[in-house]
């Protein structure tokens, strides 16, 4: 019962609107795109952050629970119950009644043993949607853990490199102040020779000590920053000088990107599955409530052992059984059956639309990172040029001042302009590594990382198996093979071909 899961029609173009750039390749994006930067530090810290995150731990401990949720479904598919059940009563009956009237004893003995089953047979297919639901939530588990881990890929090198780009600030920071400082000496030298008025010390020495300002705000965004990246990295904030190994500069960035087409997002950004197999687990949840509008067959069984003398307990006479069939029809519930229907599929509406919605946005969020990319080069390109020249305006009106050709205004000027384009220099810098970095996150690159590895780390893995007995849950092999089977289950077939399943015990 129940409508089969179609994907709803998403509008993808054939091309991103920066395709013809020659910065930007129509190959597939790359898996391991953190190294196309070519910095052995950041490598190291994606590796570790992948190992030690705690985040990304309980993502995977979310799969085991779906894994659990989906044996607990196909488990529906056999009798549902399957009881062992004895007792012994004493009973002592009042004498006055018709029983002590008539003589019979007072006191009596039972005696009693018996396995009870009863199997809904699931003729409307019930509990196989119940089955491809879970089938569903296991995958877009699946998919969210591995959208956590493209997440923390791509904080932590936005991290590194915001921590890079504040060292390259304040290495920025501290030469400015070195050349201020000779600005304030000279500026000193001629008011104490007469050739000039306090004024000009004065404002010397005010650029310098605004200049000296600005470092300790750089050294508390950058403690704040490696405090950031402790905690992706799974462990308590602490001075990281032996992963980062001190101050460094900013990585190169690359000088062109591989971005696929907008179709690639389908597959490859774990949010979008994620968000497809929601919708899909909520087409399975209609068929479960639909099939609850039709009667429900069972078969009931009982077999026993019932005496009143313990001597006699496993004779043959003391056998009993009872079988048969059954129907439950709820025609007086149909209002809120029916509205159970009508529950599921609003729902399902509402989470194919998201989905929907969640492609647009990827794509949205490809076209932003590329644009940052591309047009934050540009800028780089003219700063760097800015750069040169405002180096050159500060020496030459320095040399202006020192011979007396100027007054103090111009070498205040051309200080104030070389301070702001060094540091927006350093600054676009970081804004262009990190739209790289947002360009491939949108792309849904990273997830690849965890390709033959395991949900749960095998630390984790041996204290669960202490608590509880897993069997071959936890195993590496046996999440693949639930993981395939899930993949499996949810392909299109005609209603009379039986999925065939077992629970794991």
């Amino acid at each position: 019962m129940g409508p089969s899961y179609v994907r709803p029609a998403v509008a993808t173009e054939s091309a991103w609107l920066e395709s013809g750039n020659p910065a930007v390749r129509d190959e597939p994006a790359q898996t391991r795109w953190w190294e196309a930067f070519s910095d052995p530090v950041l490598v190291r810290l994606v590796e570790t952050a992948y190992a030690e995150n705690l985040s990304l731990r309980s993502a995977g401990l979310r799969v085991v629970e779906a894994q659990a949720r989906r044996g607990i479904a196909i488990g529906t598919l056999f009798p549902q119950q399957q009881d062992m059940s004895g007792f012994y009563s004493h009973t002592i009956e009042s004498l006055n009644t018709i029983q002590g009237e008539l003589g019979v004893p007072r006191g009596f003995d039972t005696f009693q043993a018996g396995f009870d089953t009863a199997w809904e047979l699931d003729l409307w297919g019930k509990f196989r949607r119940a089955v491809e639901a879970t089938d569903a939530d296991l995958l877009a588990a699946v998919a969210s853990y591995d959208d956590v881990l493209v997440s923390l890929v791509s904080e932590v090198a936005a991290t590194y490199l915001a921590i890079r780009t504040l060292d390259e600030r304040l290495a920025v920071a501290r030469d400015n102040v070195r050349v201020q400082e000779d600005s304030l000496g000279i500026a000193r030298v001629r008011y104490e020779a007469g050739g000039t008025s306090e004024l000009d010390v004065q404002q010397a020495a005010t650029l310098l000590h605004d200049t000296e300002a600005t470092i300790p705000d750089l050294e508390r965004t950058r403690s704040q920053a490696i405090n950031s990246l402790c905690v992706l990295l799974g462990m308590p904030p602490q001075e990281l000088t032996q992963l980062l190994g001190g101050p460094g500069t900013l990585p190169e960035v690359p000088v062109s990107v591989a971005v696929g087409v907008p179709a690639d997002l389908l597959r490859r950004r774990p949010d979008v599955r994620s968000a497809e197999f929601a919708a899909a687990a909520q087409s399975a949840r209609i068929g479960v409530a639909t099939a609850r509008l039709l009667p429900a067959f069972q078969l009931t069984g009982t077999v026993g052992l019932s005496t009143a003398q313990a001597a006699s307990f496993f004779e043959g006479r003391s056998f009993e059984a009872l079988a048969g069939p059954a129907f439950n029809w709820p025609i007086l519930n149909y209002g809120q059956l029916t509205n159970d229907v009508r529950l599921q599929d609003a729902t399902f509406q509402e989470l194919a639309t998201a989905y929907v919605n969640t492609v647009l946005v990827a794509q949205q969020e490809v076209e932003d990172a590329l644009v940052g990319y591309l047009r934050g080069t540009e800028r780089v390109q003219r700063l760097d040029e800015a750069v040169e020249a405002a180096h050159r305006a500060v020496d030459l009106s320095i040399i202006q001042y020192r011979e007396g050709a100027t007054d103090y205004t111009a070498v205040l000027n051309t200080q104030q302009s070389k301070l702001r384009v060094d540091d927006e220099l350093v600054d676009e810098r970081g804004i262009v590594a990190l739209s790289v970095v947002a360009l491939y996150k949108a792309l849904g690159g990273g997830w690849e990382l965890r390709q033959g590895q395991d949900f749960v780390p095998a630390e984790t893995r041996e204290q669960m198996q202490a608590r509880t007995r897993y069997g071959g849950l936890l195993s590496p092999n046996g999440q693949k093979q639930d993981v395939d089977k899930a993949e499996s289950d949810l392909q299109k077939r005609a209603w009379w071909q039986w999925r065939w399943w077992w629970p794991k015990w």
